[in-house]
């Protein structure tokens, strides 16, 4: 670990303080400022000649802004010769643009990780990407943990009473499959209708839900509308009040004050994209040592599988 070397990029600097601290080292310094027109400086105030640099940065909004700035720490990396570039990108922006849907639409989430190849990333450590196929958009390792087992740990300290995992739709299924099967529930799943992009309508849920707690997962909570959906669609099922899981809180707009909604018992998300402003309703699992421990197995050698005990 002597030639590691992290760094915080503007989005969470607080998540990156914390790898650190679990890894005992100290958070490097990189000077990142806004020029009046807007353009981004970035400056390492540090050597890290033949050190193999990590670069903490999530594509959370303002989106756009990060990954510019991503872009240019790897470039400024590269030209100060850095052994390997390694990014740290708790959650993956245009994730949800990760297969055409309808003619002369993009593939961005291809086109990022293009781009963040053909800059200089050597590995990508990521957390709980929408789709699981998006590895392999890079020509890069990539690292892809997960938030579950945390997930997991905290739902069973929680004691629910009668509890059944719901998927908000389809593509959740599998999760949801997997995390029933480990607090010993069974799961159900709804169906839905997307009109628009951040819209969405439940047409149909598929499983008993009557008189049982649903546990409802999901990979990101970006406006919660379709989570205030899927809630009040099982209330009128008569299931009781739920709670909500995901790893990557967005919370866009007035996304927690909706997240307030009184058949919401609790809602559950990880620290992958900095949260500062939440109710009492909010609990906040800890990525920092998982986080960690993928750093310190990727310097000194040895497998992952380790960091995956329940959920992988």
């Amino acid at each position: 670990m002597q030639k590691v070397k992290i760094f915080s990029g503007s989005s969470n600097r607080a998540l990156a303080e914390e790898i650190c601290s679990s890894l005992g080292i100290p958070l490097g310094n990189v000077a990142i400022s806004r020029q009046q027109s807007g353009e981004i400086h970035v400056s390492y105030e540090e050597p890290i000649r033949t050190c193999h640099v990590f670069i903490v940065q999530a594509l959370s909004h303002p989106v756009n802004e990060h990954l510019v700035e991503l872009m240019i720490m790897i470039d400024a990396a590269k030209r100060a010769s850095a052994k390997t570039i390694n990014l740290v990108i708790p959650y993956y922006g245009y994730a949800r643009q990760e297969r055409k849907s309808a003619p002369r639409e993009p593939i961005s989430a291809k086109l990022v990780a293009d781009v963040l190849t053909t800059v200089g990333a050597h590995r990508i450590i990521t957390v709980d990407l929408h789709a699981d196929p998006i590895q392999g958009f890079f020509e890069i390792p990539v690292d892809h943990l997960t938030a579950l087992d945390l997930i997991i740990r905290h739902l069973k300290s929680q004691n629910i009473v009668n509890p059944v995992v719901v998927s908000p739709d389809a593509g959740r299924a599998s999760t949801a499959e997997k995390l029933a099967n480990y607090l010993d529930c069974p799961f159900a799943i709804m169906i839905k209708n997307r009109p628009a992009h951040n819209q969405s309508e439940i047409t149909h849920i598929i499983g008993e839900v009557e008189g049982m707690t649903p546990i409802i997962i999901e990979d990101l909570i970006d406006t919660g509308s379709t989570i205030v959906n899927v809630v009040e669609a099982l209330h009128k099922k008569g299931a009781h009040d739920a709670y909500v899981c995901a790893t990557h809180g967005l919370f866009s707009a007035n996304a927690i004050e909706k997240l307030t909604h009184p058949n919401i018992r609790q809602v559950v998300v990880t620290d992958t994209i900095a949260l500062s402003d939440h109710s009492d309703k909010f609990f906040v699992l800890p990525m920092s040592p998982l986080i960690a421990t993928a750093i310190k197995i990727i310097s000194e050698g040895g497998s992952l599988d380790k960091l995956f005990q329940i959920g992988g």
